[in-house]
Order: C-alpha cells, then sequence, then structure tokens
C-alpha cells in the first residue's frame, strides 16, 4: 500500500495515527541526497587539479588530418589509369590542366594530376602516384610520379629534372 493511503487507512484508528505518521515520513527526513559529483565511497567532495598540477601537463595532442587519405600512410601508391580528362583551373587562373582519374591498388579511386608538358599517358596505363594538391583544381588532392612505370619523363626539360623523371642530358 501506498504511504499516503496507508496513513489516510490508519486514521481511523486514533492511537497509531502519529506513529503512522512519523514511519511514512521517517525516510523523507532520513539523510539528504548526495550531490551529483561526489565520489562514491570517500566523505570529501573531488577537488580540481592545482594550479601547479594544470600548469605541469601538457595539453592533449591534436590528431592532425592526413591531406591525402587514400595513401593509407605510404609515400605512394600504384594504380591504373582509368580516364584522362582536362580540368580549368579555379576563377584567377585559366588553363587547360591534365587530370587523370586512377583506381588504385586498394580498389580506391582518386583524380590525381599530370605534371609537366606533354604526357604519353592512356586508359590502363600503370602509374604511380604521391601526395600534393594542386593549388587551383578543387578536389584533386594527388599527383602522377613522372618517369616511373608506364609514365615517361618530360622530353627536353633541362632544369629541375628529377620532379619530371628526367635523366642528365649528355655532354657533346
Amino acid at each position: 500500500m501506498f504511504p499516503p493511503l496507508r496513513l489516510a487507512a490508519s486514521l481511523s484508528r486514533p492511537s497509531s495515527a502519529q506513529a503512522l505518521l512519523r514511519s511514512a515520513l521517517a525516510p523523507t527526513l532520513a539523510r539528504p541526497a548526495l550531490p551529483a559529483f561526489a565520489r562514491a565511497f570517500h566523505p570529501s567532495l573531488p577537488a580540481p587539479a592545482t594550479l601547479n598540477q594544470a600548469t605541469r601537463r601538457k595539453p592533449p595532442r591534436k590528431v592532425k588530418a592526413s591531406k591525402s587519405p587514400l595513401l593509407e600512410g605510404n609515400t605512394q601508391k600504384k594504380g591504373v589509369v582509368s580516364q584522362i580528362f582536362i580540368a580549368k583551373p579555379k576563377k584567377p587562373n585559366s588553363a587547360k590542366r591534365k587530370v587523370a582519374k586512377v583506381k588504385l591498388s586498394t580498389g580506391k579511386t582518386v583524380q590525381a594530376y599530370i605534371p609537366g608538358e606533354g604526357h604519353n599517358l592512356q586508359d590502363h596505363s600503370v602509374v604511380l602516384i604521391r601526395g600534393g594538391r594542386t593549388q587551383d583544381l578543387p578536389g584533386v588532392r594527388y599527383k602522377v610520379v613522372r618517369g616511373t612505370l608506364d609514365f615517361s619523363g618530360v622530353v627536353g626539360r633541362l632544369t629541375a629534372r628529377s620532379k619530371y623523371g628526367v635523366k642528365r642530358p649528355k655532354q657533346a
């Protein structure tokens, strides 16, 4: 029976009315409720870190997101060219940028910029992809490595040859 109903039922008996009233109100008067932040099994409240502790502790390191996530932590990945197309750059620039859609060995597809003047790429060419975005092409976060696998170096290149897969020219 609920305490109020029990109280109403026993009021008809005058002798036990006071005792019943005391027993009905006893659980609420017994002990004040503990605050939500109180530590279990400990009489004192939890103390925040002291100023000395707060200054000595290092702040938590933020994990930096990868700018080329599909390489999965590798420097380069092999893939097969599935399509080659020409893209136009963002607003202040004007050009015809060559871009290849490459299916990586992991099964994922990426858009990769083809650097340098001229190329011998076509569908089903096997290429190596590295990280590095093309600033004026939105969504292109990868570049094709020149001078490796099916992709030749730039013909007649004399400066910055290592970026374009060109050997040193023979001296006559």
